[in-house]
């Protein structure tokens, strides 16, 4: 495949994204207005995606904020700036860590189940049947799952951030470098509450985005077996891809609109 090829079936799979997202949401909206939403299908999602992130996400939290908080402590002992850890540690993990880690669980561990769930009914026909029986597959299986990924994702940011700041805590006041009414009232001093706005707001883009390519490449998949998990390879990869991009374009316009101290 030329480059040529490779730029122009980029074209054709964002467009799609863009329309199945549309689509998606659309529908999820219409039916929640007419009260004909399948909640049944959103709560067996919500549940299932809770399962299989839930303890994953608290794994990689934890040394997550290990992490954060003995490289912030060690540059922060250099410049004799100790009382500034917890303000730097907790607006960190809101803003850049928690977002991430609960994007990298969705693109992971339910992009992926969302995908070969997808793909299975795809090579087995049954996605055609629904067609046939006139019944809209985004309407059925994608919008519950794009709304179930949405509540997920908020929830596991929040399970992230606490996670990983208790960690961050722990660590800074156990080992004695700083008090405890020191840590916290950095912390207080300097965090908005545009920070939580903000980490909330990346997990609802980061689940949306992920669960409409993991759909996406699911439905797209044929060849049977192998034609599933070449689309879950696909799903995974892609993304993590957009959704490196997204989170980089979002912390920079929040940079820009929301100026530092700002309430």
């Amino acid at each position: 495949m030329t480059l040529v090829d490779r730029a122009r079936a980029g074209i054709v799979t964002s467009g799609q994204l863009v329309v199945l997202g549309t689509e998606a949401s659309y529908a999820a909206v219409t039916d929640i207005a007419r009260r004909r939403f399948s909640w049944t299908e959103f709560l067996l999602q919500a549940w299932f995606m809770t399962k299989v992130s839930l303890l994953p996400t608290i794994l990689v939290a934890i040394p997550f904020g290990v992490i954060t908080s003995v490289q912030i402590g060690a540059v922060a002992s250099q410049i004799g700036a100790n009382s500034f850890s917890g303000a730097v540690n907790g607006i960190g993990v809101l803003r850049q860590g928690a977002p991430l880690v609960t994007s990298l669980m969705i693109a992971g561990a339910v992009g992926s189940a969302i995908c070969s769930d997808l793909g299975a009914r795809q090579v087995r026909e049954e996605i055609d049947a629904l067609k046939v029986m006139g019944i809209s597959p985004v309407q059925r299986l994608v919008a519950p799952r794009v709304v179930a990924a949405l509540v997920v994702a908020v929830l596991l940011t929040v399970i992230v951030a606490m996670t990983a700041m208790v960690t961050a805590f722990v660590m800074n006041v156990g080992s004695g470098s700083i008090s405890a009414g020191t840590y916290i009232d950095s912390f207080v001093s300097f965090s908005q509450p545009m920070d939580l706005v903000l980490a909330e707001l990346k997990a609802l883009i980061f689940g949306f985005i992920a669960t409409i390519v993991a759909a996406h490449k699911g439905l797209s998949a044929s060849g049977g077996p192998k034609g599933v998990a070449d689309a879950v390879n696909q799903a995974v990869v892609l993304s993590v891809i957009l959704l490196a991009v997204v989170n980089v374009a979002i912390t920079q316009a929040y940079s820009m609109l929301v100026p530092a101290g700002a309430a």
